[in-house]
């Protein structure tokens, strides 16, 4: 079992910067994929982002490529989301969650946060 504890939402204005931090307990030793996705109200939970164990693969959705940054310290058990130059559209509760693969799809995660609101005002 794999714990995931979101934090770092919160109320920005449109143009403005959070970073979310998704902190990983349990069975942190296993190499999992981590990906953030996001649901707003009334919405399906929609892909974010996603980083490999190693770092080295990472994979975005159109509508946040060249705005959104995905990383991760695994000393630390650590997966970040920057997010730059926020959009209202942008609001929306944003989850963590692991997988054993590189994906976009929720079916292949295994393990979720119970999410963190971020709110973009206009």
């Amino acid at each position: 079992q794999v714990q995931l504890v979101e934090s770092g939402g919160g109320l920005v204005q449109a143009g403005g910067s959070l970073r979310l931090s998704c902190a990983a307990s349990g069975r942190t030793s296993d190499k999992y994929t981590m990906g953030w996705f996001r649901q707003a109200p009334g919405r399906e939970r929609d892909f974010v982002a996603a980083i490999s164990w190693s770092g080295s693969t990472t994979i975005y959705a159109d509508s946040v490529k060249g705005r959104f940054t995905i990383s991760r310290d695994n000393a630390k058990h650590t997966v970040y989301l920057q997010m730059n130059n926020l959009k209202p559209e942008d609001t929306a509760v944003y989850y963590c969650a692991a997988s054993s693969a590189v994906a976009k799809y929720t079916s292949a995660y295994l393990y979720w946060g119970q999410g963190t609101q971020v709110t973009v005002s206009s």
